[in-house]
């Protein structure tokens, strides 16, 4: 498996440049060594060889010996003075001469191969063991036509030396490779702690903490990073501020506008109230314009109302008060005050929610102003059910589903902006602000409010709120199986 980590990457890099080092090094070392001392003890194995056989032999026995002037001329004491283990001389007759009992245990033993070449009058040599001693035997033939000697020399001496140095390349490896996860461990935290620092850093600048900044002393590559990081943090800050600033004086100017505007406004409500009830008595022209003054100040009522809402969401001044109430009676009340001639779908039974009945009424409300404003007298279905959620409470669906003519798909992400048409040359008399109005009171109460164009025209607003009790389920849907199949989670202000 593949590390992950730059810190388990660079550890483990490290350790197989070392591992992979120590294995090349110490496997030519071994090879180097062992060959260099197997042939060291072969040039002398030889050398003795040729001088026992060429010179001794020649010396101390006749052309044609036999066993008794083997015997009788002690030449095999002075082999065995030489340093030999043990020696065999074959005379031929398929009963060869060994000198001891290590000697007796190789006669058998001997390869035809080196037979072979002792028998051409060279000299040969192979490696072989008796049990667990290693042996180096060398052979030569008496000039011109004499036995054939075959001597035993002990190889535990070099075979040690070559087993010792494996070891000790073994476990020098060894403790290279867990040296090298040390200092890798040690490289990687300090190359590691600028990158730790940095992501530190942008965390506290994600979580707000604007004020964020890394130590740029260092001089090397990670110092110019710092550097760089700072930089961005300063001007990133700088930017923030003004938002803020901006932003700030946005929502002064909104509350301080619809303050000042309440007290005109109260007047105006004031007289178009005494100007309508007398609008009956008025001439047709002077009475349209009464008619429409009377419906602008209730417009500009509306949008101050709206204005005056959205500044107090604003200054974080909105709060809950959360009571029990009847679902069913709440949504027959509210639809009926907004838009009587909607169908509506109701859980059976009596079932109670425990929410903030004010805020839930303000978003059925603003839903369904938006309906009636843009179903132009098409059908309107409301729904509202109850469904277990995953920890097993209880989660209030409540949808207004309408066949207007829907919004472009390029503007579903922008249902809920403030101010936001989907089309501005459409004058309906929305002011842009109630469906953001809407999102804002669903997510006060801890739920979400989405939207969705349907199939075949039309828009569905779908607000997901928890509420608490031990509440039963809810009756089928009447809305068409279309609704599902073009949900799609999304956001439309034509805002009511």
């Amino acid at each position: 498996m593949r590390p992950r980590g730059v810190r388990a990457r660079l550890i483990v890099t490290l350790i197989g440049l070392v591992a992979l080092t120590c294995a090349v090094l110490g496997i030519g070392s071994y090879a180097y060594v062992a060959t260099s001392l197997r042939a060291q003890q072969l040039n002398a194995a030889r050398e003795l060889t040729t001088y026992n056989v060429a010179v001794l032999a020649v010396e101390r026995l006749p052309a044609s010996a036999t066993r008794t002037d083997l015997v009788a001329s002690h030449l095999l004491d002075g082999f065995a003075s030489r340093g030999i283990l043990g020696t065999i001389v074959d005379f031929g007759d398929g009963n060869p001469f060994a000198s001891n009992l290590v000697a007796a245990g190789m006669a058998d033993q001997l390869s035809s191969a080196l037979r072979a070449i002792v028998a051409t009058g060279d000299v040969g040599y192979e490696r072989t063991s008796l049990g667990d001693q290693p042996l180096l035997i060398t052979g030569a033939r008496r000039p011109p036509a004499g036995p054939a000697f075959y001597f035993l020399f002990d190889g535990t001496d070099v075979e040690g030396a070559i087993l010792r140095l494996g070891q000790a390349l073994l476990v020098g490896g060894i403790l290279l490779v867990l040296l090298a996860a040390l200092a890798g461990r040690a490289m990687a935290r300090g190359l590691l702690t600028p990158v730790r620092d940095a992501a530190a850093g942008a965390e506290r600048i994600a979580g707000g903490d604007l004020s964020a900044r890394l130590d740029a002393a260092a001089g090397d590559e990670f110092g110019q990073w710092a550097a760089s990081f700072n930089r961005m943090a300063a001007s990133l800050e700088a930017h923030v501020s003004q938002l803020r600033e901006a932003q700030a004086r946005e929502q002064r100017f909104v509350a301080d506008v619809s303050h000042e505007l309440r007290t005109p406004l109260t007047a105006l409500v004031a007289e178009a109230s005494l100007l309508r009830e007398h609008l009956a008595s008025l001439p047709g022209g002077p009475r349209r314009v009464g008619e429409l003054l009377v419906a602008d100040i209730g417009r500009l009522r509306s949008l101050v109302d709206d204005l005056m809402e959205v500044s107090r969401f604003d200054a974080g001044s909105e709060h809950l008060e959360v009571t029990e109430f009847d679902l069913a009676a709440f949504v027959r009340a509210a639809v009926s005050a907004r838009l009587p001639s909607a169908r509506v779908s109701l859980p059976a039974g009596p079932p109670r929610v425990a929410t903030d009945p004010r805020r839930l009424e303000r978003v059925l409300g603003n839903l369904l102003d938006n309906a009636r404003l843009h179903a132009d007298g098409r059908d309107v279905e409301i729904e509202a059910r109850l469904e277990p959620d995953a920890d097993g409470r209880h989660e209030l669906l409540l949808s207004v589903a309408d066949r207007g003519p829907g919004v472009p798909a390029a503007e579903l992400p922008h249902l809920f902006e403030r101010f936001r048409k989907a089309d501005p040359s459409r004058h309906l008399g929305g002011s842009g602000l109630g469906l953001a109005i809407a999102e804002e009171h669903a997510h006060l109460l801890g739920g979400t409010l989405t939207g969705s164009l349907r199939r075949g025209g039309g828009m569905r607003f779908e607000l997901r709120l928890p509420v608490t009790g031990p509440l039963p389920g809810g009756d089928a849907a009447v809305t068409d199986e279309d609704d599902a199949a073009g949900h799609r989670e999304s956001h439309r202000d034509t805002g009511p």
